[in-house]
């Protein structure tokens, strides 16, 4: 009897330890790294930095690197401006942001959306190599986000007051601008200016807040802002406005990534960038097609225009930043600098 007891009472403990083991690796094997990635445009609607993010959230699932990124689009999870500060804190694990939003933490960033800076969307896939952007994400960088996919987006006018085309059409206009650099143009021409998130638009001209706004070809569209207005100016061959808008991830969250899902993130980004580059110009048709469709004139800037709108963003936005930005004038020389 002692001897068919004995091998149980020794085997027992080596059973549990080894169930213990067991269970543990399957733990550990099953755990993945969950972030969150937070933007103000509407989700599942065809936006495409809505679509960029779902792509990215696709490819890092589908990579086997044990990382999952959560999508809330919509300003389901933060305030518009609230993203940055909560990105780099470390509150935020992604987003899809207008960089200009964050210029007041970082007035370089104006930079990214300067009248005129950026022609069209060709001008705008080479400043994406370029010392000009070298600048902007060391900037970045050092804030405490990095980039994982560039986008451009351009955009036009709309209002329900007169077509905007030459500087004086916007005077005695309540207009909106996305940043600094184009509410002091706007303003310097006649215009009042009333400073709020593109998602806000709609609300604001429904109520007579606003007259007209400037914002991307991909928000006119989203924001269904051709309810309210009765012209659009189009960006055409004489786009006045280009507003970079990447894909940033926390530092701190990059950090505690390991080199693989940093590795699948990177590759996510890369792919995202792609897609937009080949969807970029067909968001200002599908703009011109869209407000058409609802009984909104289109126009376009002429190159008089546009030139004219230059002399007032020199003397003006140009100006200022040159003059009370760190690098301010550098910035604009090196954005110049790429043809």
């Amino acid at each position: 009897m002692n001897r068919t007891l004995t091998p149980k009472r020794t085997l027992t403990p080596a059973i549990a330890t080894l169930t213990l083991a067991a269970i543990a690796f399957s733990s550990a094997a099953s755990a993945e790294t969950v972030l969150r990635a937070s933007h103000q445009f509407p989700g599942g609607q065809g936006d495409v930095r809505d679509e960029m993010v779902q792509m990215m959230a696709k490819h890092v699932e589908d990579s086997g690197a044990d990382l999952k990124i959560e999508v809330y689009p919509g300003q389901s999870l933060f305030k518009a401006d609230e993203q940055w500060g909560a990105l780099v804190r470390g509150r935020l694990d992604i987003t899809a942001l207008p960089l200009d939003y964050a210029s007041g933490r970082h007035p370089e960033f104006s930079a990214t959306l300067m009248p005129g800076l950026v022609r069209n969307h060709e001008h705008a896939q080479r400043l994406n190599d370029s010392e000009f952007m070298d600048m902007i994400k060391e900037v970045i960088n050092e804030g405490g986000a990095r980039v994982l996919a560039d986008a451009w987006l351009a955009g036009g006018f709309a209002s329900s007051e007169r077509c905007i085309t030459s500087p004086d059409t916007v005077e005695g206009q309540s207009m909106r601008a996305a940043g600094p650099a184009f509410d002091e143009m706007l303003e310097t021409a006649g215009a009042s200016i009333a400073s709020m998130p593109s998602s806000e638009i709609y609300t604001a001209m429904q109520t007579g807040v606003l007259d007209g706004a400037n914002t991307s070809s991909g928000s006119f569209v989203s924001y269904r802002i051709y309810e309210q207005v009765t012209c659009l100016t189009e960006p055409g061959e004489n786009a006045l406005w280009f507003m970079y808008e990447p894909i940033l991830i926390s530092e701190q969250v990059w950090q505690d990534l390991t080199e693989e899902q940093q590795q699948a993130l990177t590759e996510a980004g890369q792919a995202a960038e792609e897609y937009f580059a080949a969807e970029a110009a067909g968001l200002d048709d599908t703009m011109v097609e869209v407000f058409k469709e609802n009984g909104v004139e289109v126009v376009s800037m002429s190159q008089e225009d546009y030139d004219a709108w230059l002399e007032v963003a020199k003397e003006s936005s140009y100006k200022t930043f040159a003059e009370n930005v760190e690098n301010g004038q550098a910035l604009i020389d090196a954005a110049l600098a790429v043809e």
